[in-house]
């Protein structure tokens, strides 16, 4: 029958169950993917590559341990092999002896992840694949040779190449709507009332990028509050019955809440390309905006201060305002970067710290990470990429002057609360 293939591959993309071999066991697992590496049938390669997948989703966590182990280690490179191969490469380096090389110093694992790939809605799967090995390196770090090797295929999938921007509004539909209350990481969107209030007035925007993988899945997405001047304080930005303007009333956008969304595809970074893309829609549709801004958190501030005995007794706005610039600018890792993760990440996208604020963010979670201090993070298009080499090359901290006046205040408390 001429069209017994495309019947198979259409009875796979419909259907994705196994086509044989429902047992759970982790051994038949890896026979299953032992049979994919060998299978040159497009059909039955993609017949194999949803039993893989749909099985695995199914393994309780003992059977993924041992999934995940089998992956590190049957499937890792023959190191002596590779070795052999490349010292025969460096005395004769042959378009042959090039193309053997290659071929034995990549894992068999990584044509496994690209065979599993070839199933409908095996990106989606791999992501989540990957949020679970994620869970398993913490207790086994030799894992970490696999998940190498799945962030290296993630990131080509992932590239900026294949990502669609699209404006999430009220009209939206009510699935990622939904996934959007979901992933938020910032400032907690309790009801479907807070979210209309982030997505329907004509001063608030919210952007996401998708994959075509993963039409109806956002990876990142972050909100925009449209404003005149700098917003100091998040209860202002998301206040019930704050006075709603026109868009073309603003000259300020201001990033409140950036939130990833897929746990598998930490460590890659879409977070610099949204702000870029962002700011080049933004300034194209309403040429009235002068700055781009953010109102950030600052994460790690409340157990740096505790960590380090710095609160000072009276708990004064000024003095928290002090030691939050002084934390920022200059609490620093061994690598010379910012202690702060959200400071690490807008500082290497070239913005500079803009302004620091009290009593900014009074929620629950905003007094208990950074006794309700926030920042602003200023994007000056003229500065990014001066900002980005100095920070890159230098571990250099840009900020405004009264930020350094403030930081330098912090450390003077800090010495003299040390002293005392």
């Amino acid at each position: 029958m001429p069209n017994s293939g495309l019947s198979g591959i259409l009875t796979t993309l419909l259907e994705r169950r196994p086509f044989y071999r429902t047992t759970l066991d982790p051994g038949a697992l890896q026979d299953l993917c032992r049979e994919l590496l060998a299978e040159d049938s497009e059909t039955t390669g993609l017949q194999l590559a949803a039993a893989v997948l749909d099985q695995f989703a199914n393994l309780p966590q003992e059977g993924r341990a041992a999934f995940f182990q089998y992956l590190n280690t049957e499937l890792d490179i023959d190191a002596q092999l590779v070795e052999k191969l490349a010292q025969q490469y460096a005395h004769d380096p042959s378009i042959d002896n090039f193309k053997q090389l290659s071929v034995a110093a990549e894992p068999r694992r990584q044509d496994l992840f690209r065979r599993l790939n070839q199933a409908p809605g095996a990106t989606a799967e791999l992501v989540r694949l990957r949020a679970d090995l994620l869970n398993h390196l913490r207790d086994d770090p030799d894992l970490g040779r696999t998940d190498l090797d799945l962030v290296h295929l993630l990131r080509s999938w992932f590239n900026r190449g294949f990502l669609v921007l699209r404006p999430i509004t009220w009209d939206t539909s009510a699935s990622v709507l939904e996934r959007i209350i979901a992933y938020e990481a910032v400032h907690e969107i309790s009801k479907w009332d807070d979210l209309r209030r982030r997505l329907q007035p004509a001063d608030r925007k919210c952007f996401a990028f998708f994959h075509p993988s993963m039409p109806d899945d956002p990876l990142i997405f972050v909100e925009v509050a449209l404003t005149r001047g700098v917003p100091g304080s998040i209860q202002d930005v998301l206040s019930e019955d704050r006075a709603e303007s026109t868009a073309e009333e603003a000259d300020t956008a201001v990033f409140y809440s950036i939130s990833n969304c897929q746990a598998g595809l930490a460590g890659i970074s879409f977070g610099n390309s949204l702000i870029k893309q962002v700011v080049r829609d933004l300034s194209h549709e309403l040429p009235g905006l002068k700055k781009f801004v953010t109102l950030s958190p600052i994460p790690g501030l409340s157990r740096w201060l505790d960590t380090k005995g710095q609160l000072p007794e009276d708990n004064t706005q000024k003095a928290l305002k002090q030691l939050a610039a002084h934390y920022l600018l200059d609490a620093k890792k061994p690598d010379g970067k910012p202690i702060d993760p959200v400071a690490r990440f807008h500082l290497g996208n070239g913005a500079q710290v803009h302004q620091v604020h009290a009593q900014a963010d009074l929620s629950d979670k905003g007094l208990g990470q950074s006794h309700g201090v926030m920042v602003n993070y200023l994007y000056d298009s003229s500065r990014i990429t001066q900002n980005v080499e100095q920070f890159a090359k230098n571990d250099e901290v840009a900020a405004a002057s009264a930020v350094k006046t403030l930081a330098k205040q912090g450390a003077k408390t800090r010495l003299a609360d040390a002293a005392g």
